[in-house]
């Protein structure tokens, strides 16, 4: 058997549903995939939501096409002088940008271990810290230069620099050094956001044999925030953060009553350079919410425009978008989210100022508002549908979500998976986006 340009298929048939585990096959096998696209299409029919594009595939050209992402865009307003970033001997241009991308101080996360392409600036005394919105999370550390990655509509995360330096007009410098990391399986095979736990010695060295998550709203509560700062009332509830491992500590025994329920960081370390002396629990939560999502709607736009370019997407069962459609709904309408023990509470000020950004339907209600009963949100659909990303998916992918979605609120399936999300919920989250999101398919209505 031989693929279309010659190579010879020797050790795996496209009827195969999986990749080969020995290094030679897998070798072999590999230069064929790249090799050849119909053998590419007959293995993704297979796999369903299992094929991700490469990066540089002509239906995608991640690193090659022109973005319109919103740190681009910035780059371009910064050199016609529309807009001037300020420069601080203290902080640099941390608070200029944050204020230029409509990133509030509120959303602020500390993470203490020594991750990221500057590790070796980070430790419990010195935190890296983080900030976001709907499409973007800025870092910055003591010492070291800015950090950003940001969601362009169509590309998926691209990933910038800027370098702590004043001059009169500086510029994001693009950065794809950090798909090292930011393009794997852990991010759904696509350019995106990891969020992990980890714990870590007390110089910030992550000890990952101890345990080591990826976490999201589904991720069990006592397996998160390892390596990070967690601030906020949390009751009763167990979680890794604010812990380092002392000696031969063992993993159950370094979460103590002392790291949990931190009012602020304040006393851990020396907290006047930093804008905020919160890493509020309700931006966390939030954030590895944000994180999966947007990597899952990467992922089905990535696959819809593959498809859309190779002429195999009028089947969307057979084509995976099918299957893709269905994490990106059970993800967006919170099934499997990990229930909440106690309420929590933040103290930084972001959940009043997220709450209140709407939309909102004519009787206040908005999918911004948070439960911190027993879940996240107070109505179980993700905000993310209004995202520009979302807006952004090609039709056939969003008609896919769209149906998808139907179904489960409409309740014509009834799949027991679905059967926490009450009859009032799933109308509650039909009413909202009956009034909130455009271009809303007519059988909604």
């Amino acid at each position: 058997m031989a693929a279309s340009n010659g190579l010879p298929l020797l050790l795996f048939s496209s009827e195969a549903t999986a990749a080969p585990s020995d290094p030679h096959s897998c070798a072999i096998w590999c230069v064929v995939w790249r090799a050849d696209p119909d053998y590419r299409r007959c293995w993704f029919q297979r796999r369903d939501k299992g094929f991700v594009p490469e990066p540089d595939d002509p239906a995608i050209e991640y690193s090659s096409r022109p973005t319109t992402d919103a740190v681009a865009i910035l780059n371009r307003d910064i050199e016609g002088g529309k807009v001037r970033l300020k420069f601080d001997s203290e902080r640099g241009y941390l608070a200029s940008a944050l204020e230029a991308l409509h990133v509030p101080i509120e959303s602020q996360m500390a993470v203490f271990s020594k991750t990221s392409v500057q590790r070796e600036r980070i430790n419990p005394h010195n935190p890296r810290t983080l900030f976001f919105n709907d499409f973007a999370a800025i870092g910055w550390v003591r010492g070291g230069f800015i950090e950003v990655a940001v969601q362009d509509p169509r590309q998926g995360v691209i990933f910038y620099t800027l370098a702590q330096t004043p001059v009169e007009t500086p510029q994001f410098t693009r950065n794809n050094d950090c798909l090292s990391c930011h393009n794997s399986n852990n991010a759904m095979g696509v350019p995106g956001m990891l969020v992990r736990s980890q714990f870590t010695a007390p110089n910030g060295t992550t000890m990952p044999w101890l345990g080591n998550y990826i976490s999201d709203h589904r991720s069990p509560l006592e397996e998160r925030w390892g390596r990070w700062y967690v601030t906020g009332r949390t009751g009763a509830m167990r979680h890794m953060g604010n812990a380092v491992v002392i000696g031969g500590a063992k993993a159950e025994a370094i979460v103590t009553d002392q790291a949990l329920n931190l009012a602020s960081f304040a006393g851990r370390f020396d907290t006047d350079a930093y804008l905020s002396p919160y890493s509020d629990i309700v931006a966390l939560m939030v954030f590895e919410h944000q994180m999966h999502m947007m990597n899952l709607l990467t992922r089905i736009g990535w696959q819809a425009r593959y498809l859309m370019r190779n002429g195999n997407v009028q089947d969307i069962q057979t084509s995976g978008l099918s299957a893709s459609a269905e994490d990106v709904v059970d993800y967006m309408l919170f099934v499997d989210e990990a229930p909440l023990p106690n309420k929590i509470k933040g103290t930084s000020g972001f959940m009043e100022k997220f709450s209140t950004e709407g939309p909102s339907d004519s009787r206040g209600r908005s999918l911004r508002q948070f439960d911190f009963g027993h879940r996240l949100m107070r109505y179980p659909c993700s905000y993310m549908i209004y995202s520009a990303v979302f807006d952004a998916l090609p039709s056939e992918a969003k008609d896919a979500i769209y149906q998808r979605m139907w179904l489960i609120l409409s309740g014509a399936t009834k799949d027991t998976k679905y059967a926490l999300l009450s009859a009032a919920d799933r109308q509650a989250v039909l009413e909202i986006l009956r009034e909130t999101k455009k271009g809303l398919p007519g059988y909604f209505r």
